[in-house]
């Protein structure tokens, strides 16, 4: 076999396709990797609880990156360790306040698998329940009581770079955030210096696997450190402008096997 690789998949808009599955093809393309020796995982900005059927499906062993980062752990084994690194709980209230000045819908908080909504939301609910969390509703200052993990702003696009700049101008030594467009405008905040990519350099060393042997797929601005950390950084067909800017390599989209066509290539692996 070729000697070892570690293969890093983002799930919405590159391992999964746009009705949320994960396609036969790219199944079989991960399995006969991992058959022959190579490590899979994923790296998400999905909480645990929404990437778990997903991990279980393709049949992973690895540890997985959640929260862009802010949340790393090994879901098959205690003793690796869990690496949570919230955002401090006063910041998180801050932000809560001043957002008072600006248009905004709702405002989320997430402590690993447990969510906060700032308002009732049926919505949003729908969308936060995969995993079956346990969900408090009410003013943040109020009943948010532990640092979070990330939080989320959901506005309308046009006020998205007001919202940023302010945070980018209060906070911007103890927070980084996103912007994410789909499925709707949202600000992701969390603790400032973690990334995808911090996430997967721990789980790289600690699988003794180096930079120059690590592929990462992805397609949103989430995914800009780890395709630039990555020795083979590969973005999705469908995938921001930016992001294809700084990959080694374009593929297919998420509703082509791009994923599949991209590592059948370099593995030499026929499709079934």
């Amino acid at each position: 076999m070729s000697e070892k690789h570690l293969i890093v998949l983002d799930l919405d808009g590159t391992l999964l396709k746009d009705d949320k599955t994960i396609s036969p093809r790219t199944k079989n393309v991960l399995q006969t990797l991992k058959n022959n020796g190579h490590e899979v995982m994923i790296a998400t900005g999905r909480p645990f609880r929404s990437s778990e059927p997903y991990y279980r499906e393709v049949g992973m062993t690895t540890p997985i990156v959640n929260f862009n980062g802010a949340f790393v752990h090994h879901p098959l084994s205690k003793s690796w360790g869990m690496h949570h690194t919230p955002l401090d709980i006063k910041v998180a209230k801050d932000i809560v306040e001043a957002l008072d000045h600006y248009r905004y819908f709702n405002i989320i908080a997430e402590v690993k698998d447990d969510v906060y909504f700032h308002y009732h939301d049926e919505k949003l609910l729908d969308v936060f329940k995969m995993g079956n969390p346990s969900v408090t509703t009410g003013d943040l200052r109020r009943f948010l009581q532990d640092s979070p993990t990330s939080m989320l702003i959901h506005t309308e696009e046009e006020d998205v770079k007001q919202i940023r700049k302010h945070l980018s101008d209060v906070h911007a030594e103890v927070i980084d955030h996103r912007r994410w467009a789909d499925p709707w405008h949202v600000i992701e905040i969390v603790r400032n210096g973690l990334s995808k990519a911090v996430g997967i350099d721990k789980v790289a060393k600690d699988l003794g696997i180096p930079k120059q042997r690590i592929i990462a797929f992805g397609d949103e601005d989430n995914d800009l450190e780890m395709i630039d950390y990555a020795g083979t950084g590969v973005a999705m067909g469908n995938g921001i402008e930016q992001l294809k800017s700084v990959a080694n390599h374009i593929t297919l989209t998420n509703e082509e096997d791009g994923i599949a066509v991209f590592l059948e290539d370099k593995f030499n692996i026929k499709s079934a």
